[in-house]
Protein backbone atom coordinates (compact mmCIF):
# COMPACT_ATOMS: atom_id res chain seq x y z
CA UNK A 1 0.00 0.00 0.00
CA UNK A 2 1.28 3.64 -0.84
CA UNK A 3 2.38 6.00 1.56
CA UNK A 4 -0.64 8.24 0.59
CA UNK A 5 -3.00 5.41 1.39
CA UNK A 6 -1.38 4.27 3.94
CA UNK A 7 -1.88 7.89 5.74
CA UNK A 8 -5.55 7.96 4.61
CA UNK A 9 -6.56 5.07 6.21
CA UNK A 10 -5.11 6.05 9.66
CA UNK A 11 -7.13 9.75 8.74
CA UNK A 12 -10.31 7.50 8.65
CA UNK A 13 -9.23 5.25 11.72
CA UNK A 14 -8.79 8.22 13.50
CA UNK A 15 -12.07 9.99 12.33
CA UNK A 16 -13.93 7.12 14.27
CA UNK A 17 -12.36 7.87 17.75
CA UNK A 18 -14.11 11.06 18.65
CA UNK A 19 -16.52 13.41 16.96
CA UNK A 20 -16.52 16.96 16.31
CA UNK A 21 -19.67 19.06 16.58
CA UNK A 22 -20.40 21.04 13.27
CA UNK A 23 -18.80 24.40 12.56
CA UNK A 24 -20.89 27.36 13.85
CA UNK A 25 -20.44 31.20 14.44
CA UNK A 26 -20.86 34.11 17.10
CA UNK A 27 -21.25 33.11 20.34
CA UNK A 28 -21.72 29.45 19.68
CA UNK A 29 -17.92 29.22 19.17
CA UNK A 30 -18.04 29.79 23.33
CA UNK A 31 -20.06 26.86 23.63
CA UNK A 32 -18.03 23.76 22.71
CA UNK A 33 -14.57 23.99 21.05
CA UNK A 34 -12.26 21.25 20.58
CA UNK A 35 -8.51 21.15 21.06
CA UNK A 36 -6.49 18.94 18.92
CA UNK A 37 -3.13 17.87 20.36
CA UNK A 38 -1.37 15.64 17.54
CA UNK A 39 0.43 13.95 19.78
CA UNK A 40 0.37 11.74 22.60
CA UNK A 41 -0.47 13.15 26.55
CA UNK A 42 2.67 14.12 27.82
CA UNK A 43 4.33 15.69 25.30
CA UNK A 44 5.15 19.37 24.53
CA UNK A 45 1.96 19.68 21.86
CA UNK A 46 -0.41 18.10 24.25
CA UNK A 47 1.34 20.63 27.57
CA UNK A 48 0.12 23.47 25.41
CA UNK A 49 -3.12 22.09 24.93
CA UNK A 50 -4.06 21.71 28.20
CA UNK A 51 -3.56 24.78 29.58
CA UNK A 52 -4.96 26.41 26.97
CA UNK A 53 -8.22 23.80 28.29
CA UNK A 54 -7.32 24.86 31.87
CA UNK A 55 -7.35 28.42 31.18
CA UNK A 56 -10.58 28.56 28.75
CA UNK A 57 -12.05 26.40 31.73
CA UNK A 58 -11.65 28.11 34.55
CA UNK A 59 -12.38 31.91 33.14
CA UNK A 60 -15.55 30.42 31.70
CA UNK A 61 -14.59 31.44 28.31
CA UNK A 62 -15.56 28.12 26.49
CA UNK A 63 -18.61 26.58 28.38
CA UNK A 64 -16.88 23.09 27.03
CA UNK A 65 -13.73 22.47 26.12
CA UNK A 66 -11.54 18.95 25.60
CA UNK A 67 -8.68 18.64 24.39
CA UNK A 68 -8.16 15.48 21.94
CA UNK A 69 -5.47 13.67 20.98
CA UNK A 70 -4.30 12.12 17.52
CA UNK A 71 -0.77 10.63 18.02
CA UNK A 72 1.24 9.53 15.07
CA UNK A 73 3.81 10.64 12.12
CA UNK A 74 5.09 13.44 13.98
CA UNK A 75 1.46 14.92 14.35
CA UNK A 76 0.77 14.86 10.52
CA UNK A 77 -1.81 12.46 11.35
CA UNK A 78 -4.03 15.19 13.26
CA UNK A 79 -3.12 17.47 10.93
CA UNK A 80 -4.86 15.11 8.40
CA UNK A 81 -8.30 14.70 10.83
CA UNK A 82 -8.00 18.52 10.76
CA UNK A 83 -8.04 19.34 7.45
CA UNK A 84 -11.31 17.18 6.83
CA UNK A 85 -13.27 19.51 8.97
CA UNK A 86 -13.38 22.15 6.52
CA UNK A 87 -15.67 25.23 7.63
CA UNK A 88 -15.77 23.66 10.94
CA UNK A 89 -14.35 26.68 13.38
CA UNK A 90 -15.26 25.46 16.85
CA UNK A 91 -11.86 23.13 16.33
CA UNK A 92 -8.34 24.33 17.08
CA UNK A 93 -5.11 22.07 16.62
CA UNK A 94 -1.71 23.07 18.13
CA UNK A 95 1.12 23.00 15.48
CA UNK A 96 4.59 24.83 15.20
CA UNK A 97 8.30 23.66 14.04
CA UNK A 98 8.31 20.48 14.44
CA UNK A 99 4.95 19.71 12.62
CA UNK A 100 6.19 21.66 9.44
CA UNK A 101 9.52 19.24 9.45
CA UNK A 102 7.40 16.02 10.03
CA UNK A 103 5.67 17.63 6.83
CA UNK A 104 8.75 16.77 5.04
CA UNK A 105 9.67 13.77 6.59
CA UNK A 106 6.59 11.55 6.53
CA UNK A 107 5.89 13.21 3.20
CA UNK A 108 2.61 14.60 3.96
CA UNK A 109 0.27 15.06 1.32
CA UNK A 110 -1.53 17.66 4.06
CA UNK A 111 0.09 20.73 4.62
CA UNK A 112 0.03 23.35 7.69
CA UNK A 113 -0.36 25.87 5.24
CA UNK A 114 -3.75 25.07 4.09
CA UNK A 115 -5.10 25.47 7.57
CA UNK A 116 -6.22 28.74 8.86
CA UNK A 117 -3.61 30.22 11.12
CA UNK A 118 -4.84 31.57 14.08
CA UNK A 119 -1.90 32.69 15.99
CA UNK A 120 1.50 31.98 16.98
CA UNK A 121 1.77 31.99 21.04
CA UNK A 122 4.74 30.76 22.69
CA UNK A 123 8.33 29.62 21.88
CA UNK A 124 10.88 26.81 23.43
CA UNK A 125 14.79 27.00 22.71
CA UNK A 126 17.21 24.65 22.25
CA UNK A 127 20.18 24.43 24.68
CA UNK A 128 23.17 22.23 23.56
CA UNK A 129 24.62 20.29 26.04
CA UNK A 130 27.68 18.24 27.21
CA UNK A 131 27.63 15.88 30.15
CA UNK A 132 29.39 17.30 33.43
CA UNK A 133 32.95 15.71 33.17
CA UNK A 134 32.92 16.50 29.40
CA UNK A 135 36.17 18.33 28.15
CA UNK A 136 34.41 20.77 26.46
CA UNK A 137 33.88 23.22 28.63
CA UNK A 138 32.74 26.23 25.65
CA UNK A 139 30.51 26.10 22.55
CA UNK A 140 34.09 27.32 20.83
CA UNK A 141 36.05 23.68 22.49
CA UNK A 142 33.00 21.64 20.70
CA UNK A 143 33.24 23.32 17.52
CA UNK A 144 37.13 22.92 17.40
CA UNK A 145 36.62 19.24 17.83
CA UNK A 146 33.32 18.85 15.54
CA UNK A 147 35.28 20.54 12.68
CA UNK A 148 38.30 18.59 12.59
CA UNK A 149 36.48 14.98 13.48
CA UNK A 150 32.75 15.99 12.38
CA UNK A 151 32.03 12.17 12.45
CA UNK A 152 33.84 12.09 15.93
CA UNK A 153 31.66 14.02 17.85
CA UNK A 154 28.14 12.43 18.07
CA UNK A 155 24.78 14.07 18.51
CA UNK A 156 21.98 13.36 19.98
CA UNK A 157 18.30 15.23 20.47
CA UNK A 158 14.95 13.97 21.25
CA UNK A 159 12.52 15.04 17.74
CA UNK A 160 13.01 16.31 14.72
CA UNK A 161 13.74 20.14 15.70
CA UNK A 162 16.56 19.36 17.54
CA UNK A 163 18.23 17.50 14.59
CA UNK A 164 17.27 20.78 12.66
CA UNK A 165 19.03 22.86 15.21
CA UNK A 166 22.59 20.57 15.04
CA UNK A 167 22.04 20.73 11.45
CA UNK A 168 22.08 25.10 11.45
CA UNK A 169 24.79 24.93 13.86
CA UNK A 170 26.98 22.67 11.89
CA UNK A 171 26.34 25.16 8.42
CA UNK A 172 27.16 28.05 10.98
CA UNK A 173 30.38 26.46 12.29
CA UNK A 174 31.56 25.33 8.89
CA UNK A 175 30.75 21.47 9.03
CA UNK A 176 28.99 19.50 6.40
CA UNK A 177 25.42 18.47 7.47
CA UNK A 178 25.67 15.39 5.46
CA UNK A 179 29.08 14.26 7.62
CA UNK A 180 27.59 14.62 11.13
CA UNK A 181 26.40 11.75 13.10
CA UNK A 182 23.40 12.07 14.87
CA UNK A 183 21.51 9.15 16.96
CA UNK A 184 17.58 10.22 17.86
CA UNK A 185 16.26 9.77 20.72
CA UNK A 186 12.83 9.84 22.41
CA UNK A 187 12.25 12.92 24.92
CA UNK A 188 14.76 14.87 27.38
CA UNK A 189 15.31 11.54 29.62
CA UNK A 190 16.94 9.31 26.54
CA UNK A 191 18.88 12.28 25.61
CA UNK A 192 20.41 12.60 29.00
CA UNK A 193 21.23 8.76 28.99
CA UNK A 194 22.56 9.04 25.60
CA UNK A 195 25.30 11.69 27.17
CA UNK A 196 25.86 9.51 30.43
CA UNK A 197 26.43 6.13 28.63
CA UNK A 198 28.45 7.31 26.14
CA UNK A 199 26.34 6.77 23.10
CA UNK A 200 26.82 10.55 22.09
CA UNK A 201 28.94 13.56 23.17
CA UNK A 202 26.97 16.73 22.71
CA UNK A 203 22.70 17.19 22.62
CA UNK A 204 20.53 19.62 21.18
CA UNK A 205 17.62 19.52 23.35
CA UNK A 206 14.51 21.68 24.67
CA UNK A 207 15.95 23.59 27.86
CA UNK A 208 13.11 22.82 30.01
CA UNK A 209 13.44 19.03 29.46
CA UNK A 210 17.27 19.10 30.90
CA UNK A 211 17.11 22.02 32.75
CA UNK A 212 16.91 19.89 36.25
CA UNK A 213 19.63 18.20 34.88
CA UNK A 214 22.08 20.95 34.31
CA UNK A 215 21.14 22.73 37.11
CA UNK A 216 22.24 19.52 39.30
CA UNK A 217 25.91 19.60 37.30
CA UNK A 218 25.02 16.31 35.90
CA UNK A 219 24.77 18.52 32.26
CA UNK A 220 26.97 21.22 31.33
CA UNK A 221 25.63 23.87 28.92
CA UNK A 222 27.35 25.55 26.22
CA UNK A 223 25.28 27.58 24.59
CA UNK A 224 21.06 28.74 24.06
CA UNK A 225 20.02 28.67 20.20
CA UNK A 226 18.26 31.83 21.24
CA UNK A 227 18.21 35.83 19.80
CA UNK A 228 19.09 36.93 23.53
CA UNK A 229 19.90 35.14 27.15
CA UNK A 230 16.93 33.85 29.39
CA UNK A 231 16.48 36.18 32.41
CA UNK A 232 18.38 35.35 34.94
CA UNK A 233 20.78 32.91 33.59
CA UNK A 234 24.53 32.72 32.55
CA UNK A 235 23.90 30.01 29.92
CA UNK A 236 25.59 32.09 26.85
CA UNK A 237 23.61 32.19 23.04
CA UNK A 238 25.12 30.73 20.54
CA UNK A 239 25.50 34.13 18.68
CA UNK A 240 28.28 35.54 21.06
CA UNK A 241 30.64 32.58 19.59
CA UNK A 242 29.51 34.00 16.24
CA UNK A 243 27.33 31.27 15.42
CA UNK A 244 24.14 32.68 14.07
CA UNK A 245 21.31 30.31 15.29
CA UNK A 246 18.11 31.07 16.72
CA UNK A 247 15.38 28.63 15.44
CA UNK A 248 12.70 28.43 17.61
CA UNK A 249 10.26 25.71 18.61
CA UNK A 250 7.26 27.55 18.27
CA UNK A 251 3.68 26.49 18.95
CA UNK A 252 0.66 27.85 17.61
CA UNK A 253 -3.30 27.14 17.07
CA UNK A 254 -4.90 26.67 13.49
CA UNK A 255 -8.55 26.15 12.69
CA UNK A 256 -9.51 23.98 9.54
CA UNK A 257 -9.69 25.18 6.28
CA UNK A 258 -12.68 27.42 4.90
CA UNK A 259 -13.71 29.29 8.23
CA UNK A 260 -15.37 32.63 7.36
CA UNK A 261 -13.12 35.86 8.54
CA UNK A 262 -15.77 36.81 11.08
CA UNK A 263 -15.04 33.00 12.86
CA UNK A 264 -11.54 33.15 12.30
CA UNK A 265 -11.62 36.93 14.29
CA UNK A 266 -13.87 35.14 16.91
CA UNK A 267 -11.19 32.62 17.64
CA UNK A 268 -8.40 35.01 17.41
CA UNK A 269 -10.88 36.84 20.39
CA UNK A 270 -10.80 33.98 22.26
CA UNK A 271 -7.06 32.97 21.98
CA UNK A 272 -6.24 36.92 22.84
CA UNK A 273 -8.19 36.68 26.12
CA UNK A 274 -7.11 32.89 27.17
CA UNK A 275 -3.36 34.27 27.34
CA UNK A 276 -3.83 37.00 29.85
CA UNK A 277 -5.99 34.83 32.27
CA UNK A 278 -3.67 34.29 35.58
CA UNK A 279 -3.76 30.34 34.96
CA UNK A 280 -2.08 30.90 31.66
CA UNK A 281 0.88 33.54 32.77
CA UNK A 282 1.34 31.17 35.53
CA UNK A 283 2.45 28.52 33.12
CA UNK A 284 4.62 30.66 31.17
CA UNK A 285 7.51 30.07 33.59
CA UNK A 286 6.67 26.73 34.76
CA UNK A 287 7.76 25.57 31.04
CA UNK A 288 10.25 28.19 30.42
CA UNK A 289 8.32 29.24 27.31
CA UNK A 290 8.86 32.33 25.42
CA UNK A 291 5.96 34.21 24.87
CA UNK A 292 6.06 35.42 21.04
CA UNK A 293 2.47 36.15 19.76
CA UNK A 294 1.60 36.75 16.37
CA UNK A 295 -1.23 37.00 14.23
CA UNK A 296 -2.59 38.01 11.04
CA UNK A 297 -0.30 38.84 7.51
CA UNK A 298 2.45 38.63 10.11
CA UNK A 299 1.91 35.20 10.95
CA UNK A 300 1.36 34.40 7.56
CA UNK A 301 4.68 35.97 6.50
CA UNK A 302 6.66 34.18 9.58
CA UNK A 303 4.73 30.88 8.22
CA UNK A 304 6.13 31.15 4.59
CA UNK A 305 9.59 31.87 6.14
CA UNK A 306 10.06 29.00 8.45
CA UNK A 307 8.57 26.93 5.56
CA UNK A 308 11.30 27.82 3.27
CA UNK A 309 13.74 27.38 6.23
CA UNK A 310 12.73 23.94 7.12
CA UNK A 311 13.09 22.46 3.57
CA UNK A 312 16.54 24.74 3.16
CA UNK A 313 18.11 22.81 6.52
CA UNK A 314 16.36 19.29 5.03
CA UNK A 315 17.92 19.55 1.77
CA UNK A 316 21.01 20.22 3.91
CA UNK A 317 20.76 16.90 5.68
CA UNK A 318 20.29 15.38 2.26
CA UNK A 319 16.61 14.15 2.50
Amino acid sequence: MGGYAVFAVVIIFAAGLFSFQAGASGDDLRSKLTIIAPASPGGGWDTFAREQQQAMRANQLVNSVQVVNIPGAGGTIGLGKLSTLTGQANTLMVGGTGLMAAEIQHRSPISVSEMTPIARVVAEYNVIVVPGDSPYQSIEDLVRAWVADPQGVVWTGGGSFDQLVMTATALAAGVEPMDTAYVPASGGGEVAQALMNGTAQVAASGYADLSDQIESGRLRALGLAAPERMADSDIPVLREAGLDVTLSNWRALFAPPNISAEEQAELLKLVKETVVTPEWEAAIPRYQWTEVFLNGSDLEIFLNQEDERIRSLYEEMGR
